[in-house]
């Protein structure tokens, strides 16, 4: 059975406010600001407060293709709120509580501003409870939901969660999550985690309940319905693997879902254990080639795919499916604080998603048949990539996404490990995702471990290489030579006009 919501997300009497005196006039706060400041999207998130938990509640109308539900938070205060707001978009709110007293509320943007029947003091422990209903097809701006025949995926990154529920939508704010996904008889709900619950209801449908071990960014979280079958198997070490497939296709995608415990067995002899309760795939159950733009997608503990990228030959995906499962480490075990920071997420991932291609003798799409010609062709084109997409660690929202950021940040750590050696920089690495587990990191935060560790200070080399606008020479290698910028053209890795995720080297 499935338990209570209240059970999920903590005791009552954690979630609201008490034992607080009465404010003075002069502390009875101020509206809280309605942003965290990220340099590439400056209205993400908001601040006054952080989300220690989620529970969200869904419910999944087969005929209207419409969704009911709820997202309760518990938050805490960090300084006196006479009004706070979550990040929404195209969500129809009908009520709003905050400490279970009826709160108004309106939306402007994307932002769904609360005012609490009483002002909340700074260091309260409040619950918050949203019921909303959601459309996945309506038309937005920007949006997580992946429409299918038979239900819905959703893709959040980078700033799309709250198109999906009311949330602190920035990955520095990592939270706790609870799920309960109620689906029609024929249909399964499924979310991030481990299954806790399972409860049929009078009238057929089932309500499944997922909890997330591990905190998790907003972008981050999925949740799935459709006809599809949850096939279990074992990866190394014991460790739970869980595909969510079309019932349709799953014969025809074992070969690639096979794969996986190679996959995990070998990025643990170099990342460490893997650090979450469960693994695996979803191959979203669409071909629609404008369903999501990118092959794979890294939600916790479930990667979203295109069905039809992984019908093909193991040399044609696993190095991807690699990238993909490096963000296990990289990207949701330790998250960016700020969005300019996302090279540390996709550098790494093109980083050892190269590694597995090359150790294997796959040609890369280029031609290149080995790790270090491939670098030394990406150095060659350095000046032209920083002319056209800014430095590794200075994006902008347009450009968040290029190659830059994928290969760009691979080309960083092939140059920090030239400095220090291969040695140091798998501790490097391992130092690094240790000491900053389930956080979120700065560019400054990974520098200051590799001086650290490396025992020299490598703030100037690596500053040099992440925010110059000119390509630094290659330690070990004298010979190698970078193209002069050619301001007409414009680089093929460079893609203009919108938010691209298959800029990755390892495709």
């Amino acid at each position: 059975m499935t338990a209570p919501a209240a059970a999920l997300i903590g005791t009552a009497a954690a979630l609201t406010v008490g034992g607080t005196a009465k404010a003075a006039p002069r502390d009875i706060g101020t509206p809280g600001p309605e942003t965290l400041g990220d340099s590439v999207f400056p209205s993400l998130g908001n601040d006054g407060y952080r989300v220690s938990a989620y529970h969200l509640d869904l419910s999944y109308d087969a005929t209207t293709k419409l969704v009911d539900a709820t997202a309760t938070l518990r938050i805490t205060t960090t300084q006196a709120l006479t009004r706070f707001s979550l990040d929404a978009l195209g969500l129809d709110i009908r009520s709003v509580r905050v400490g279970g007293r009826t709160a108004a509320f309106e939306q402007a943007d994307e932002k769904l501003r609360i005012t609490p029947d009483r002002p909340l003091p700074a260091g309260a422990r409040v619950r918050v409870c949203v019921e909303y209903g959601a459309d996945p097809s309506r038309t937005l701006p920007h949006t997580a939901w992946v429409v299918t025949p038979d239900g819905f995926a959703i893709c959040p990154q980078p700033n799309s969660a709250h198109t999906v529920f009311p949330c602190n939508d920035h990955p520095s704010d990592k939270a706790d999550f609870t799920f309960r996904v109620t689906v029609p008889a024929g249909l399964q709900g499924v979310a991030n985690g481990l299954l806790v619950g399972t409860e049929t209801l009078a009238d057929g449908r089932t309500a499944s309940s997922y909890r997330s071990r591990e905190p998790m960014a907003t972008e981050l979280v999925q949740i799935t319905v459709g006809d599809y079958v949850v096939k279990d198997r074992q990866g190394p070490h014991g460790l739970p693997l869980r595909d969510v497939v079309p019932t349709a296709r799953a014969a025809a995608l074992e070969p690639a879902l096979a794969l996986t415990p190679g996959l995990v067995d070998w990025i643990e002899q170099r990342l460490g254990a893997f650090p979450f309760e469960t693994y695996g795939l979803l191959p979203c159950n669409s071909d629609d080639p404008k369903a999501f733009d990118f092959t794979g997608l890294e939600t916790q503990t479930l990667t979203l795919y295109k069905p039809n990228f992984l019908l093909q030959e193991e040399k044609k995906i696993g190095s991807h499916m690699m990238h993909e499962l490096v963000h296990s480490w990289f990207g949701n075990l330790v998250s960016p604080a700020n969005w300019a920071d996302l090279w540390l997420n996709e550098g790494h991932a093109d980083f050892y998603g190269l590694l597995y291609r090359y150790e294997r003798g796959w040609t890369d799409s280029l031609g290149y048949s080995t790790f270090e010609d491939r670098m030394k062709y990406t150095y060659g084109v350095g000046d032209q990539w920083r002319h056209d997409s800014g430095p590794v660690a200075a994006p902008n929202a347009v450009n968040l996404f290029d190659s830059q950021r994928y290969t760009g940040g691979v080309l960083v750590l092939y140059a920090l490990r030239q400095v220090v050696g291969e040695d140091v920089f798998h501790a490097i690495e391992r130092s690094f995702l240790e000491r900053h587990r389930n956080s979120s990191v700065t560019t400054d935060d990974y520098i200051a471990v590799a001086s650290e560790v490396s025992g020299q200070d490598q703030s100037g080399f690596l500053k040099d290489w992440l925010y110059g606008t000119k390509t630094p020479r290659m330690p070990g290698h004298p010979d190698w030579t970078v193209t002069p910028v050619n301001s007409a053209l414009a680089s093929p890795h460079s893609r203009r006009g919108g938010h691209w995720h298959d800029n990755s080297a390892t495709l």
